[in-house]
């Protein structure tokens, strides 16, 4: 098993963003989980990568060749793979990995984890998608997901897909339960030269075994508590 996981070319003000990144990628390691980056040295990203390989683990980087020539990429993988494009790298990884998780990260990390996110919704992949927050840095994120679920833009179902935990024994427990949404249309678009391969199928788990109640979620749906809608992502 391999997760894609996306956080920051920088370490962040918060000293908990890479002892929480170092302790991820040591348990990952420890569980016989790969690691599918970026495949820098630098910042949190470097963390994470210098971490699970300390530990035993695999870790394998896909990077666009612009940033090997800028000489971004970490000199010690398991394995580097050097594609063309920014698009490549990613349609790469998500082939490479099972699931997704986002530690602290910026720019770059909220549009890889969106567009896996996203990709679940269509039913490019049924691959679990997850945040590991580390001292509440995605709740304001989360928040706003709640707000445009709430306003009808975003269904429950998709909202509730994303595994919200704070430590990797956690995350992998849910992921391994996890079942994927209904795809929103009948027939999976393809992605770039190809479709990224699809996964477990709808209701069955991350691990490809047949779950109780078909395609329906493990969360349930937000209950209604008087006028106002109960935390659909638990603290």
């Amino acid at each position: 098993m391999r997760l894609a996981v996306y956080t920051g070319a920088s370490l962040g003000s918060d000293p908990l963003f890479p002892e929480a990144a170092r302790a991820f990628a040591t348990a990952l390691a420890r569980r016989g989980v790969g690691v599918v980056y970026g495949g820098g040295h630098v910042g949190l990203m470097g963390v994470v990568a210098d971490a699970a390989l300390a530990a035993g683990g695999e870790v394998v980087g896909v990077m666009p060749q612009s940033l090997v020539d800028d000489e971004t990429a970490h000199p010690g993988l398991t394995e580097l793979r050097i594609v063309g494009t920014m698009h490549e790298r990613k349609a790469e990884m998500a082939a490479l990995a099972d699931g997704f998780v986002a530690l602290p990260g910026g720019l770059g990390t909220l549009e890889e984890i969106f567009e896996a996110w996203t990709w679940l919704q269509l039913g490019v992949h049924a691959k679990p998608v997850g945040f590991l927050d580390v001292a509440g840095y995605w709740r304001p994120l989360l928040d706003a997901v709640a707000s445009m679920s709430a306003a009808g833009l975003v269904r429950p179902e998709y909202r509730d897909a994303a595994v919200v935990a704070r430590d990797a024994d956690e995350l992998l427990e849910r992921f391994a339960a996890w079942e994927a949404p209904p795809r929103r249309w009948s027939e999976p678009p393809a992605v770039g030269g190809g479709a990224v391969p699809p996964g477990p199928a709808p209701g069955r788990s991350a691990a490809g075994r047949p779950t109780a109640g078909g395609s329906a979620t493990t969360r349930p749906a937000p209950r209604m508590v008087g006028d106002e809608r109960a935390d659909p992502f638990p603290r």
